[in-house]
């Protein structure tokens, strides 16, 4: 018996919600955490995904901007969001997923850090610094609260390629937005507070180039291939050891209309 939690920064799921199913039906997550929905609550597409068998929601929406989401076929339990900064901007979501993996549910964040602007300076760009606040909120919760990563799941579009070869260029983008040592230093900073394990470098060697996000800048993105690894799926050292493994679905970025980032899944197993 296996647990397959798929994760995907989607830009809109009204907009997007026929690649949405699409995904639901080829690949057959039981659990899809989303973000950047831009959809608030009362106008989530509940009864596209119910047809599709996914009929447990747990839900943080505003219109127009940020929002996040699980949609689970698996039912869900001790649903709540985080407001971090003191901003209700809709970033944070989370539910225990009452499926027996070692005896007790999952646990599962789902997170949309701020981009955080295109100035990597708190001084001059409010948006870094929120980004750097949340960051930072981030760890100290984590460090403070070890229910909150008990047997946990933490996936999402975290806005931050931490290693060298999750980007194009380390050279290039050492001082761009997602790549900079404050930054990597950040989410290093929150792994070691929750003690979470970086799922998909698990899998893929640090020396091998691995992304999960291509701007819509770029006119070919396939062939040039400048990718960064945004989205994330981090695991409790309790279930860590239940990796069967991950994908990331790079040909979804080729479809009609596509998000800017793929869906990444993990599958864990109960034996």
């Amino acid at each position: 018996m296996s647990l397959k939690i798929a994760t995907w920064n989607i830009n809109s799921v009204r907009l997007r919600l026929p690649l949405a199913l699409r995904y639901l039906s080829e690949h057959q997550p039981d659990v899809l955490c989303l973000q950047e929905t831009k959809c608030p609550d009362d106008a989530f597409p509940t009864r596209d995904f119910q047809r599709a068998g996914y009929g447990h929601f747990a839900i943080y929406g505003q219109k127009g901007h940020h929002g996040v989401a699980i949609v689970s076929r698996l039912p869900l339990s001790a649903v709540g969001a985080r407001k971090f900064c003191g901003i209700g901007d809709a970033r944070h979501i989370s539910a225990e997923i009452d499926e027996d993996l070692g005896g007790r549910p999952v646990r599962l964040h789902n997170f949309y850090v701020p981009a955080g602007g295109e100035e990597p300076d708190p001084e001059v760009n409010p948006k870094f610094a929120h980004k750097l606040a949340f960051l930072e909120e981030m760890q100290d919760w984590f460090a403070n609260d070890p229910v909150m990563r008990d047997h946990g799941v933490l996936v999402g579009d975290l806005n931050i390629a931490p290693l060298e070869h999750d980007v194009w260029s380390h050279k290039a983008l050492a001082k761009v937005v997602s790549h900079t040592e404050v930054e990597i230093a950040a989410l290093k900073n929150i792994q070691e507070a929750g003690m979470w394990v970086d799922a998909l470098r698990a899998n893929v060697p640090e020396d091998q180039k691995l992304y999960t996000w291509w701007s819509y800048r770029s006119p070919d993105w396939e062939s040039s291939d400048k990718g960064r690894r945004l989205d994330h799926v981090w695991l409790s050292p309790s279930l860590a050891a239940r990796q069967v493994g991950t994908t990331i679905l790079r040909e979804a970025r080729g479809w009609e209309r596509p998000s800017d980032h793929v869906p990444v899944m993990v599958e864990l197993t109960s034996a």
